[in-house]
């Protein structure tokens, strides 16, 4: 008979081995998608945001509920322009909601309502938003020089928004414009680019 020898065997459980390619995949996968979200995150809070229309002053531009992305980098760099959508706080109120108009006239234009049109340095302004005649031009009534850093702003609604006609609003100052609104993103039927 033979005799089996008993005792420790170190070669009975071999070590596993790691697949360093399998770690290092996980790795990069993990280290891309992290990188995609601060990025993100960082575009998004840098370049614009998204806010929701309230009430039909922009009608029927833009609707009430409608979600649009807002440009916040483009004002950085250049200043508003006539027709430019843009998104702004009343007085700098931050309290208020988000108030989206049209950009009639900038800085040093003069403006007037006169029968139901507007009038910009004595021409008829050029829309491009089909808009009704005036009712009420309120203080455009009067021809109105727009200060420095200011805007003259209506919304496309005319008869039914609150805008540089009121006192209440007034010409809107650049430090109070936060972007422009560029995309409409909801609902779907309309999604597009704001022109």
């Amino acid at each position: 008979m033979s005799r089996r020898r008993t005792g420790l065997n170190f070669n009975k459980h071999k070590r596993k081995k790691i697949n360093v390619g399998i770690f290092r995949e996980v790795f990069v996968w993990t280290a891309e998608i992290l990188l995609t979200v601060m990025v993100a995150m960082i575009l998004t809070s840098l370049l614009g945001f998204r806010i929701s229309v309230v009430g039909a002053s922009m009608s029927p531009t833009l609707e009430n509920g409608d979600q649009i992305l807002v440009n916040r980098f483009e004002y950085k760099l250049f200043s508003p322009k006539q027709n430019d959508l843009i998104v702004f706080l009343p007085n700098g109120n931050e309290k208020s909601h988000y108030y989206i108009k049209r950009v009639i006239a900038a800085p040093g234009d003069t403006v007037q309502v006169k029968d139901g049109n507007v009038y910009v340095n004595g021409e008829p302004f050029e829309e491009k938003a089909a808009v009704a005649a005036i009712e009420n031009a309120m203080l455009a009534e009067e021809e109105i020089t727009v200060g420095e850093d200011e805007y003259f702003v209506l919304g496309d609604n005319r008869n039914n928004s609150e805008d540089s006609r009121y006192t209440s609003i007034g010409n809107v100052k650049r430090e109070h414009i936060i972007g422009k609104a560029w995309m409409v993103v909801s609902p779907w039927e309309k999604i597009g680019f704001l022109k």
